[in-house]
């Protein structure tokens, strides 16, 4: 049997085992909170309708935070009135 490869420096692939797709994104939602990470793939194991979820989290880069919506939502700085605008 063929040792799999392991991961570059500075990344950490994950495998995530749940009873249903829903648990696994939780998992993986938390994961990314605290980590930069790739898209998710994921494939159902046998037929007992669950889930194996794959991502590779980058350790050396934090994500950025959420902003909450207030901050997202400042306005440019644009004082021009637009054309939709009476």
């Amino acid at each position: 049997m063929k040792s799999p490869e392991h991961p570059s420096a500075g990344r950490a692939d994950v495998r995530i085992v749940a009873a249903s797709p829903d648990a696994a994104r939780q998992v993986a939602d938390a994961l990314r909170r605290r980590f930069a990470a790739t898209e998710q793939r994921s494939y159902p194991v046998d037929d007992s309708g669950g889930t194996r979820l794959h991502l590779t989290v980058d350790t050396t880069h934090r994500p950025e935070p959420a902003q909450p919506w207030l901050v997202s939502s400042r306005s440019s700085g644009d004082a021009r009135t637009q054309t939709d605008e009476i």
